[in-house]
């Protein structure tokens, strides 16, 4: 279905630009993602931190997210 977003309440239209920023937020945590990914393979890091380091990159990239999308609800 397009446009599925209209149909659910807080939702807006983003502009060419907010996509743009979308775009680029998902394409760094992509690129966070991969990083985490390699230090849980290290048996010499500490995997409590990389764990921890993770939630706290997964948080500040829906922040930055929800800072662009500016959605209406809670």
């Amino acid at each position: 279905m397009e446009n599925q977003h209209r149909l659910i309440k807080g939702y807006r239209d983003l502009t060419q630009d907010e996509i743009s920023l979308m775009n680029e937020i998902k394409e760094q945590g992509k690129q966070l993602g991969d990083l985490v990914a390699t230090l849980k393979q290290m048996p010499n890091v500490d995997q409590r931190w990389v764990s921890i380091g993770a939630t706290d990159l997964q948080t500040g990239l829906m922040a930055l997210t929800r800072a662009v999308a500016r959605p209406e609800t809670f």
